[in-house]
């Protein structure tokens, strides 16, 4: 027998789906005139600004209120421009800074971006106040260290993403900017007392449900003194008696992406992940990136089967979809036009670059771009100073692997520009540095979270914030490099 068509399309109002490729499958268009609430694109969705216009024209004829939400945080986590790197900095690079009327502005750029393409939902900005330098997953997706600085850009962004009729989603909620574990493929544990996180973590959501964000994303991270042995995902004292009852939030509960670690090991699978997020007050549930059409109905199901056996009650469900529904009613009403200066990310991250030391006289460096590996979050996005160069030398080296000798046969008598990301926490990244400064001219370049880390013996010392494009054009002018 199958599903009861009126539980199935209340059940696929809670869900936020994806598919594969650049063109919608015919699956995908048709779950939506079912109810599915929307799709989440990704890179992989992601051509060219034609193909985007074309998709969303194709999913709206499926329904005309569908959700169709992006991670586009600029900086760091992009995919509009994952082919090339973000012309925008991140939020690390925003907040060094500490202008908010140009982070409304680059996030109102942002959102006018996102709007022109039919994109009504950015799962941004992340909010997280990144107080572990060792923080894996977050890092330059932070606007600091600082609760009043994060709390003041957030508001700030969540105002620019919104000025634009796109509706901004404030993440990850309780905090994820104190684990030293990525959600992804793991449940971090922050254990401290609710009282740290008011003061540490919290004071950013409380300015961004002032600032009226409409929807605030949950975090797979396990606070034992609120969550127990399961994720804030999954945690009613966390969504409804934290964020809805103490904060006054009134907007839509989306969940991290199901499909990662932290919720799906918790739960024994996605489609209990949905049960459980939504009998704790979840809205909205990001099934995952790698998602087709028999695990929508897998989650679907399981949704109905919850109905049935009494794990989820019809009015809690009800609810969520209404919020979910509620949430597209406002993306259709749109915002305000708005014009975007030229050159406005490049000119923010040239602002953002900090210098500590001797940059002069750079004449004909080698460049050297240390390897990093990007999280799931960021993907497998260009970085670096390779595409702003002129008439300069770059060779790239594995940290730990790649012999300082032979980096100092290649330069000769160059002095050496060594570029990395999160060079502190890099195994074998501070030492090659160490090495190649004993006997050479080096300047370092840091493209991730700096940290509290410096080289010793390097020349100079500059910090972008950020590996976007923009921080990697700015880099090279300050180093005098730049085509």
């Amino acid at each position: 027998m199958g599903l009861d068509p009126g539980l199935r399309r209340l059940a696929l109002g809670t869900l936020l789906a994806a598919y594969p490729g650049p063109v919608p499958p015919d699956w995908a268009v048709d779950l939506l005139a079912d109810g599915l609430a929307g799709h989440t694109l990704f890179g992989t969705n992601i051509h060219d600004p034609a193909q985007v216009a074309a998709t969303t024209a194709a999913l709206r004829a499926g329904r005309p209120d569908v959700l169709i939400a992006i991670d586009e945080e600029g900086g760091d986590v992009t995919r509009l421009a994952h082919a090339t790197g973000s012309p925008y900095p991140g939020n690390a690079a925003l907040g060094a800074v500490d202008d908010v009327t140009l982070t409304r502005q680059v996030y109102a750029a942002i959102g006018a971006e996102l709007a022109a393409l039919g994109i009504n939902l950015d799962l941004a900005p992340t909010v997280d106040v990144n107080t572990a330098d060792e923080n894996p997953v977050i890092g330059t997706r932070s606007f600091g260290a600082d609760p009043a600085r994060v709390a003041a850009h957030s508001a700030a962004a969540v105002a620019g993403l919104q000025s634009a009729g796109v509706a901004a989603c404030a993440k990850h909620f309780p905090g994820h900017g104190a684990t030293v574990a990525d959600s992804h493929y793991e449940l971090p544990t922050v254990d401290v007392p609710p009282a740290v996180l008011r003061e540490r973590d919290l004071p950013p959501f409380a300015a961004v449900v002032d600032a009226g964000v409409r929807a605030v994303m949950t975090a797979h991270i396990r606070v034992p003194a609120l969550t127990g042995d399961g994720p804030a995902t999954f945690s009613r004292a966390v969504l409804v008696d934290l964020l809805r009852r103490e904060y006054g939030f009134t907007g839509a509960v989306i969940t991290d992406a199901l499909e990662m670690k932290g919720a799906a090991l918790a739960a024994g699978g996605v489609g209990p992940a949905a049960v459980r997020a939504l009998a704790a007050g979840a809205d909205l549930l990001c099934i995952g990136a790698k998602v087709d059409a028999d695990l929508v109905a897998h989650v679907v199901e399981e949704i109905v089967a919850g109905l049935a056996d009494g794990r989820l009650d019809r009015a809690r469900v009800e609810e969520a979809a209404g919020r979910a529904a509620e949430l597209a009613a406002w993306t259709a009403a749109g915002g305000a036009a708005a014009t975007t200066p030229d050159g406005l990310g490049y000119a923010a991250a040239l602002r953002a670059v900090r210098v500590e030391g001797d940059v002069a006289g750079l004449t004909a460096p080698l460049v050297v771009q240390v390897h990093a590996t990007s999280t799931i979050a960021e993907g497998r996005v260009p970085w670096g100073l390779g595409p702003h160069l002129a008439g300069v030398e770059e060779v790239r080296a594995v940290a730990g692997e790649t012999d300082p000798e032979e980096l100092r046969r290649l330069a000769g008598e160059r002095p050496i520009v060594l570029v990395g990301r999160h060079l502190h926490r890099l195994p074998g990244a501070p030492e090659l540095v160490d090495a190649l400064a004993a006997t050479h001219p080096v300047t370092v370049v840091e493209m991730g979270w700096p940290g509290g880390w410096r080289p010793t013996g390097a020349r100079a010392f500059v910090t972008t914030y950020g590996a976007s494009h923009a921080n990697g054009r700015a880099a090279a002018q300050v180093l005098g490099l730049a085509g």
